[in-house]
């Protein structure tokens, strides 16, 4: 059952099912507790016999509160939202994670609460330090592009990108339903807002010690494997598992589960 909680002005929308240790979840960016099957479409019933599985609709996504100062929407921002949100339900020790902005949001939250995070699952790890600068033009640019009511070039700009391998050509009609269904007054300010942010610090990635499972995709300019092998090379509890096939992708699932059972 779909709740929300108030963080000052802030009300996160979430859900709460399972029993046992919180894993807290968090999605990509412009996605949604309900919007974030249509990309993934994990097994949560399966993760949920291992964990209390706690997801949400980050700031200006979903149903939660869009606020208006962009550099609330850091990747450092989104983790105190996390860690705010965590303490409203009572949650002081849990597994964080996400795809994307979630998996960025999760590793945010590792380096600032140390004690509290006593796992991390990192899907799709977004483009960092060297490789953000490229990626927030894009972002800056078809946020502009939303703004001006021009949603046919920005569905025409993602198809000229190729999928990532483990998907065909039905990646770009998914892509193109959300686009054209979301509120493009917030997916515009979002976009503008995910501009600000980044990944911690290399050496305070290096500093993390929960063990870590680092789930990615190769063939996806935006979710760079860089990104994922230089997390693993940082963090030493963790595990890599790329994805080039359909086939492996769909053992995602499985693979979580297996994680949290291993924490739990």
């Amino acid at each position: 059952m779909r709740q929300s909680v108030a963080l000052g002005d802030l009300n996160i929308a979430f859900e709460r099912r399972g029993a046992g240790l919180p894993f807290v979840w968090g999605h990509g960016l412009t996605s949604s507790m309900d919007l974030e099957g249509e990309l993934l479409n994990f097994n949560w019933v399966a993760i949920e016999t291992h964990a209390e599985m706690v997801r949400y609709d980050a700031r200006g996504h979903g149903a939660s509160t869009l606020t208006p100062n962009l550099d609330h929407y850091s990747w450092a921002n989104l983790a105190e939202d996390q860690l705010a949100f965590a303490d409203a339900l009572g949650i002081e020790k849990f597994i964080s994670g996400g795809a994307s902005m979630g998996a960025a949001t999760a590793l945010h939250v590792a380096v600032s609460a140390p004690s509290r995070v006593l796992g991390l699952v990192l899907v799709i790890p977004p483009t960092g330090w060297e490789t953000r600068e490229a990626q927030r033009a894009v972002y800056l640019h078809r946020a502009q592009l939303i703004a001006d009511g021009d949603i046919d070039a920005v569905v025409a700009a993602s198809r000229q990108v190729a999928p990532p391998e483990p998907f065909g050509n039905e990646w770009h009609d998914r892509i193109e339903r959300n686009t054209r269904a979301a509120d493009h007054q917030r997916m515009a300010h979002v976009l503008r807002g995910a501009a600000t942010a980044d990944f911690p610090t290399r050496s305070q990635i290096a500093t993390i010690l929960a063990p870590t499972l680092i789930l990615a995709w190769s063939g996806d300019a935006g979710h760079p494997l860089s990104s994922a092998e230089q997390l693993h090379e940082l963090i030493a509890p963790s595990e890599l598992v790329v994805a080039s096939t359909a086939s492996e992708f769909e053992t995602w699932s499985d693979q979580i589960a297996t994680f949290v059972r291993s924490i739990c």
